[in-house]
């Protein structure tokens, strides 16, 4: 077996030119399949970090839609989510494990010389168990901020930066609409949310001091939305239901007519479009796997053009004594090798493109060791397939007709 394989190497060496073009189809082949799979895993990467950053178990109340001139505004538009509604969800609602109401706004922020357009949330201290933010400086919002309505806040990353640079704001003063709040916290930060919203780009104060300070809607108590997160992933649809009653009762909505607020399972929603990305790569995959099967045809191609220009040869060594599977298997292991080494040299080039990808493009890549021994190994079977045939062709030869063979 080893002077088999030797020969064989030594008649690829021999033609070497013809061998790298041979492989060459392999080894984009090879090579498209891990860069386009890294891309996909990647997307899925990123899509599970934003999932993750919302939160578990999340559920979104929103007010429902109001008329205006018998035109329908949409969800959310309506004052029809109070923040009582808020606190009846949190206490009679057993499959609740924290609910955070939403006061929300857009305002100039201004600090000394600087200033900063940004969104500012008005909400509870559960709103960060919910979002699963963490402080990075200072403290977050607490019970006792929201009972007093404190001018306090808590500010993300993107703010600190554009308001503070590198100083620290801890302690320091900004004005939200020429109110003053002293900023006692920095957020660490969480990104991009699904939306492409930068989530470091907020500030975050008591929902009552929003209310009470900020909010611009006509009823006082009103809140714009909350989030509520189930005690675990089997409760979510329990969950749904109980808030649906309680707030059809609490609004005293008859039988007939609709629910005047809006509830989403958030977490049901990024999942889906978790699953989107993960298609589309396995997608990605498939189409590059194309280019595999076009290298196959050339490795057979070559294969059967070599079988021709080396009938001689293949004579001379039948006469010799070299029986019909030792030519089979020396075919055969050229074929192989030719995609072996096309494969090891398109996982090189797989992994590059990936690195290259994320490095000028930024997009996120991830290169996936399945990805890369499944190509591997696809790549080696491509050889054994394709490579039979011409194999096959070799060995069934006549010592005689093919010394004679011009």
């Amino acid at each position: 077996m080893f002077e088999v394989l030797r020969t064989a190497v030594s008649s690829l060496w021999a033609n070497k030119t013809r061998s790298m073009l041979t492989m060459l189809g392999v080894v984009i082949g090879v090579g498209a399949v891990i860069a386009m799979v890294a891309v996909g895993n990647g997307a899925s990467r990123q899509m599970e970090g934003v999932i993750s950053s919302m939160g578990a178990n999340m559920i979104v109340l929103r007010p429902g839609s109001q008329n205006l001139g018998g035109v329908r505004q949409g969800a959310g538009s309506g004052a029809t989510l109070t923040l009582s509604d808020i606190r009846a969800i949190e206490e009679e609602c057993w499959s609740i494990k924290n609910v955070a109401p939403q006061v929300n706004t857009s305002a100039q922020l201004v600090f000394e010389n600087r200033n900063w357009p940004s969104q500012v949330i008005g909400t509870t201290p559960g709103f960060f168990d919910i979002r699963e933010f963490q402080a990075q400086k200072g403290r977050l919002l607490d019970g006792e901020d929201e009972r007093s309505a404190a001018k306090t806040a808590v500010i993300g990353e993107t703010v600190a930066r554009e308001l503070f640079g590198t100083a620290n704001p801890l302690g320091r003063s900004i004005r939200i609409r020429n109110i003053p709040f002293e900023v006692v916290g920095v957020l660490a930060p969480k990104g991009q949310s699904a939306m492409g919203q930068d989530q470091d780009d907020t500030v975050i104060v008591p929902v009552t001091t929003a209310q009470r300070r900020l909010s611009r809607s006509a009823l006082a108590d009103a809140v714009n939305s909350a989030f509520i997160q189930a005690k675990d992933a089997s409760m979510m649809d329990s969950a749904m239901t109980e808030i649906r009653a309680l707030l059809r009762q609490r609004h005293r909505l008859s039988s007939d007519r609709e629910d005047d607020f809006d509830l989403r399972n958030l977490t049901q929603m990024l999942d889906t479009m978790a699953q989107a990305a993960r298609v589309m790569s396995l997608l990605l995959a498939a189409v590059a796997s194309i280019s595999l099967l076009v290298g196959g045809i050339g490795i057979m191609n070559i294969m059967l053009v070599s079988v021709t220009e080396r009938t001689r040869e293949i004579g001379i060594r039948m006469a010799i004594g070299a029986r019909r599977g030792d030519i089979r298997v020396q075919f055969l292991l050229e074929a192989m090798l030719l995609s072996l080494i096309g494969g090891c040299a398109g996982i090189l080039l797989g992994a590059g493109a990936s690195l290259a990808v994320t490095k000028f493009l930024q997009w996120p890549t991830s290169v996936s060791p399945a990805a890369v021994a499944l190509a591997a190994g696809f790549s080696c079977f491509v050889g054994v397939f394709f490579g039979f045939y011409p194999a096959w062709k070799a060995s069934l030869l006549h010592p005689i007709d093919a010394l004679r063979f011009e």
